[in-house]
């Protein structure tokens, strides 16, 4: 099944052979003077990160696109266009793959397949005296491979890849063909309506809703059952202590 999507009017595309990180270039782009959205496509990344400056393995086959974006909410509203890729990701999965059942998303910012973590989600932005200058919202989906799971932190999802999992193989043009389209749609709900529809449509596909969960915010790890996402993006969980809402957190299941 294939997703035939016009690419996004006014969105800049740029394909590398490679960069060190699709961010770092999405990011000078916008420090050269960038003032409408654009998509950086890399073949491979020589420093890709993820979350908390850890390195992001990045293999050719795989897909390293990050978006810049010049936003105009408040940060904290800004923030929750993590829930937007989120969405776009699953949307162009779906698309792609034609198997809407297999994908599931994990709080704060990762995109499960068959349980396992397939694609994850860095926002950065640069900004002074309160205000957010740039966004850059970097992902990465194991298209054709996956880290070892010898390499990731214990407890933590193992890494799957679409190939091993779905024998299907999606090319990161292809990929960013999908996905380009499918974020320009959750793009315009955000900015129209709000954060509402993508709160409902985020918890439709959830993975542990209602269940026990583990959250961990620097040395402390509260456990309890993930009750839902509040209005401003924070994990409610309910735990023997009571409901409590944490805004940011690594999440083991």
């Amino acid at each position: 099944m294939s997703v035939k999507a016009s690419w996004p009017e006014g969105v800049a595309r740029h394909v590398l052979a490679s960069v060190d990180s699709t961010s770092a270039q999405a990011a000078r782009l916008a420090a050269a003077g960038l003032t409408s959205p654009a998509w950086v496509l890399a073949g491979e990344q020589t420093a890709g990160k993820g979350r908390r400056g850890r390195p992001w393995a990045s293999p050719r086959g795989n897909f390293y696109a990050s978006l810049v974006m010049q936003p105009a909410e408040p940060p904290e509203q800004v923030a929750l266009r993590s829930f937007a890729a989120a969405l776009a990701l699953r949307e162009a999965l779906v698309g792609l793959t034609g198997l809407p059942q297999v994908f599931a998303l994990k709080w704060p910012n990762d995109v499960l397949l068959n349980g396992g973590k397939l694609a994850g989600i860095l926002l950065e932005s640069t900004g002074a005296n309160g205000r957010l200058g740039n966004l850059v919202i970097g992902i990465g989906v194991n298209l054709t491979t996956a880290p070892d799971p010898a390499e990731v932190e214990p407890g933590a999802v193992t890494p799957v890849s679409l190939l091993a999992e779905t024998g299907l193989r999606i090319t990161p043009e292809a990929f960013l063909d999908a996905l380009a389209p499918a974020y320009a749609r959750w793009e315009a709900v955000f900015t129209t309506y709000g954060f509402a529809p993508l709160r409902d449509e985020w918890l439709r596909h959830a993975a542990r809703l209602g269940q026990t969960i583990r959250a961990r915010t620097g040395t402390q790890t509260r456990t309890g059952i993930f009750e839902t996402v509040d209005a401003t993006g924070a994990l409610v969980l309910t735990t023997p202590e009571g409901r409590v809402a944490i805004p940011a957190a690594e999440v083991f299941f």
